[in-house]
């Protein structure tokens, strides 16, 4: 048996963090545990959020339990499976969020969780190379850049925009997110800075961070009401290490709930179906869950010189790939949206409450991944803060067996009318003047999909996520809804913290990544103080 200073279990976009600022003083011992194998070579891609995004060797490939709410169908949920976690195979669009997000933490009994909070931690991750946008990081480990991709239909899309009454915005990473947007991105000179790329890299050069990969960890090993170790399985072996100062579970807002139940800790209900023994109830692991329900609309383009449809395809794949290797731009370069747009569905709003992702592409076969035989582009829109809860939970007492995965989408009133008005705004963007020359026919799912009640259907049978799972192990005052405290220690139970996106007490205005990375270096300020 193994003993270090601290345990982190998951190497994702906060536990990576959380190991790497630990072990910057050498004198404290830190064992990181990731359950998915330490790279792959795609993962280096921008694209590779669609290269793996189905492939098992980098993803867990989960998926939902299916609901009447979306049409009784299986929702894939990918999370990542490598040394980085989902930074290693997401769509690199960074976003930190609004005041309003941090904020309403706080009033929620989240103290030091305020965007005044906050805001210097965000700072502190990034590398910003746009240097005459205001209040960013310039230092960071996480080089931030703006898409450099050139396109006659991104001009195209910003007229529009601007048509339709909305307006351009230089930095939506200000406090002032409100507008359309080229996108900020975590990628420098064509490759992917994942937490593995940026904080990772060196701290796995110190003699005093052990990183073990393809360890599965089955529980935590408690002493009472503390929490001590974990025991792990590795190559077949089922192996335990301890902690003298504390365990910090980083697993995600998928695996994380999933392995405080495996523990004993969480609703007794769920933990008596399964022959668990409760050794600490807590009736909100697993629920408040959150996800981002996102409908594409996809329109053929006139003009095939503007869609990757027309230039990835065969040899056009070919010289797409030899345009990266020489230049570092071109298809493969690219995020999951070279552009992003934050608008209000009704102007009254006090901030943008829908996101919109303008991709110059479109999928024929979302499972293989597939383009479109013809020229197209797609636009996708989710709510920024849905309303509707979900859950996830065991099924088995056997690690192996994925948990329940249950999105309970748009069962909420205001998550219908926003995702119904969210749905026209693009249209409206898109039958903008400006867009009339490269605009063909709306292919997906049409224009006899009119009514508002229609358009609810439509997006409740076919839409997918946006993959931003948070929320399963709430942050905020000891109750019913809430699993740890603003320290983010598990209520009730010592030695034991977890930092990841399962703690968000509320979804962040946008992407997930970048809030995740704040919640690594958060934990680490919150731990050094405390030790």
């Amino acid at each position: 048996m193994d003993t270090y200073d601290y345990i982190v279990i998951g190497s994702g976009s906060a536990g990576g963090v959380l190991a790497s600022r630990l072990t910057e003083n050498p004198a404290i011992r830190v064992l990181l545990l990731e359950a998915g194998r330490a790279s792959h070579f795609y993962s280096q891609f921008p694209i590779s959020f669609g290269l793996l995004i189905h492939n098992a060797s980098a993803n867990w490939l989960y998926q939902s339990e299916p609901e009447a709410c979306t049409g009784n169908r299986s929702i894939p949920v990918p999370r990542g499976k490598l040394l980085g976690g989902s930074s290693a195979i997401n769509g690199l669009v960074w976003v930190r969020g609004q005041t309003l997000d941090y904020d309403t933490w706080a009033q929620m009994g989240a103290r030091g969780w305020s965007w005044q909070d906050v805001a210097p931690l965000f700072d502190r991750i990034e590398s910003f190379e746009n240097k005459s946008a205001p209040g960013r990081g310039r230092s960071g480990p996480v080089h931030i850049s703006e898409v450099p991709d050139q396109n006659p239909l991104y001009d195209a899309l910003f007229k529009g925009a601007t048509e339709a009454g909305y307006r351009i915005n230089p930095d939506y990473n200000s406090e002032d997110q409100e507008g359309i947007s080229k996108t900020q991105v975590n990628i420098r000179r064509g490759k992917r800075m994942s937490i593995a790329n940026t904080y990772l890299r060196s701290a796995m050069r110190r003699p005093n961070l052990h990183v073990i990969t393809e360890a599965s960890a089955r529980h935590l090993v408690l002493d009472g009401k503390r929490c001590v170790g974990v025991a792990y399985e590795k190559s077949d072996k089922h192996v335990e290490a301890r902690a003298t100062r504390e365990v910090i579970v980083s697993a995600g807002a998928v695996a994380t709930p999933q392995l405080l139940e495996l523990s004993g800790i969480g609703r007794p209900d769920v933990l008596q179906a399964h022959g668990i023994e409760v050794k600490h109830p807590l009736a909100a692991v697993g629920e408040n869950f959150r996800d981002h329900i996102n409908a594409r609309i996809i329109w053929r383009a006139t003009d095939p010189t503007v869609s990757y449809n027309h230039m990835a395809r065969g040899l056009g794949s070919v010289a797409q790939a030899l345009k990266y290797m020489a230049t570092g731009g071109g298809f493969f370069s690219l995020p999951s949206a070279p552009l992003v747009a934050f608008l209000k569905t009704h102007p009254d709003l006090a901030s943008p409450d829908v996101q919109m992702h303008l991709i110059p592409y479109s999928i024929k076969d979302p499972k293989r991944r597939i383009l479109q035989d013809f020229p197209s582009f797609t636009v996708a829109c989710y709510q920024l803060r849905p309303e509707s809860l979900g859950s996830i939970h065991i099924r088995s007492a056997d690690p192996n067996v994925p948990p329940a995965i249950k999105f309970n989408f748009l069962t909420d009133p205001i998550d219908q009318r926003t995702a119904v008005e969210g749905f026209k705004m693009m249209r409206r963007i898109v039958a903008a003047p400006a867009m009339e020359k490269i605009r063909g026919d709306e292919v997906s799912p049409g224009l006899n999909t009119s009514s508002d009640s229609d358009i609810l259907h439509w997006i409740r049978n076919n839409s997918q996520t946006a993959y931003h799972p948070i929320g399963t192990c709430r942050m905020g005052p000891a109750g019913p809804s809430t699993v740890v405290d603003d320290q983010l220690r598990v209520h009730g139970l010592s030695g034991l913290r977890i930092a990841d996106a399962s703690i968000f007490p509320t979804m962040p205005s946008g992407n997930t990544n970048a809030p995740s990375i704040m919640v690594g270096e958060k934990a680490a300020d919150l731990i050094r103080q405390s030790a």
